[in-house]
């Protein structure tokens, strides 16, 4: 019996495939710390187990990206260890906190397959669901991945592209379990803007940057368990005239804590509506970002609202520098230094 892992090719996906991924894992005290020194992440909610008491919360959950970014992870060897790039998310729904000592464990369904022109490559759409050690779904999303032939001559069926949809609406969002005492944030982090402060349309160059350093970007892919040769194979890399890429989700967590100046209050992410890595970044590259606010979301609870935002993260500029396209504008409209553009939501406490 061959027992040479060497993942899947494009051809050997199909409509409907189902995927459950190896091995479930325990998120830990450990994995928050580790995060928070890859990131710098400042997220009153998730920091400290005093924050979580005072704003209604029995204990402190971890970072969503963290365990967004966990999940993906799992997924890696099954759909995207021979990955050419991942391209693009929608629908991601971050449905209950997690918490130290949770164990998660992700399956995944094939929705959509699209050989490229050149018939090297393909890109595959995947739904992905995480769910805890009780069974109860988490996280779920979609995101479409390109990835290598092994044979580029190999017959392939008729494209499908699924339709996604382009927002996480109101009635998906997760509105439950905050208190009053979410209010009690602006305690925290000496900052009072809550959800009335901010007006669509408003423009957020948050002020820091952070250089990703090789070590940063090796642990981050190791922490979480991709094993993707794009970012670990710097041999596989070089022999093709590249070298690793960071990890997207990485790229994702450091614009996510840059943007904590402007977003102090800001109390977990909802969803995250559309994402797209437009260009790569490497090693050494530094990383700034700029928020736009797009919505403000009533989410008919009476303590906590919803911020809809675009976030744009550049390598080697500053946030100033940031353009954001007209609405509908996609991937071309962005120059070459642009390495994520984000729109997710975010909730955060009401007056």
């Amino acid at each position: 019996m061959n027992k040479n892992r060497r993942g899947n090719f494009f051809e050997d996906f199909h409509i409907g495939m189902r995927i459950r991924h190896a091995t479930p894992r325990t998120l830990t005290e450990g994995d928050r710390s580790l995060y928070i020194g890859l990131t710098g992440s400042r997220a009153a909610l998730c920091t400290a187990q005093t924050n979580a008491h005072q704003l209604g919360f029995e204990s402190q959950p971890l970072e969503d990206l963290l365990a967004f970014n966990t999940a993906f992870g799992k997924t890696v060897p099954d759909i995207s260890l021979n990955a050419v790039a991942n391209l693009g998310y929608a629908e991601v729904r971050f449905l209950s906190h997690v918490y130290s000592g949770d164990t998660l464990s992700v399956e995944s369904e094939v929705i959509g397959l699209k050989e490229n022109s050149n018939r090297r490559s393909g890109v595959v759409y995947v739904r992905s669901t995480a769910r805890n050690q009780y069974g109860r779904e988490v996280l779920g999303w979609v995101r479409w991945v390109m990835v290598h032939k092994r044979d580029p001559e190999a017959p392939c069926g008729a494209p499908v592209v699924p339709a996604t949809q382009p927002v996480v609406t109101v009635e998906h969002l997760r509105g439950s379990g905050y208190t009053a005492r979410v209010r009690e944030i602006t305690a925290m982090t000496c900052i009072d803007d809550l959800w009335e402060d901010y007006a669509v349309g408003e423009r957020i160059d948050h002020p820091g940057a952070m250089t990703i350093n090789d070590s940063d970007h090796s642990i981050a892919t190791r922490l979480y368990q991709n094993t993707a040769r794009a970012h670990f194979d710097g041999h596989a890399m070089a022999a093709g005239g590249g070298k690793r890429l960071v990890y997207g989700g990485h790229v994702i967590s450091v614009c996510r804590a840059l943007a904590y100046d402007g977003l102090e209050n800001g109390l977990s992410i909802l969803a995250i509506n559309a994402g797209s890595h437009v260009n790569p970044a490497y090693a050494g590259d530094t990383i700034a970002c700029a928020t736009r606010v797009l919505d403000k979301i009533d989410l008919g609870h009476e303590h906590i609202g919803a911020l809809r935002l675009r976030m744009i993260g550049v390598k080697n500029a500053c946030a100033s520098s940031i353009v954001f396209p007209e609405p509908g504008e996609g991937r071309a409209a962005h120059p070459s230094n642009v390495v994520l553009d984000l729109d997710y939501t975010i909730a955060i406490p009401q007056r």
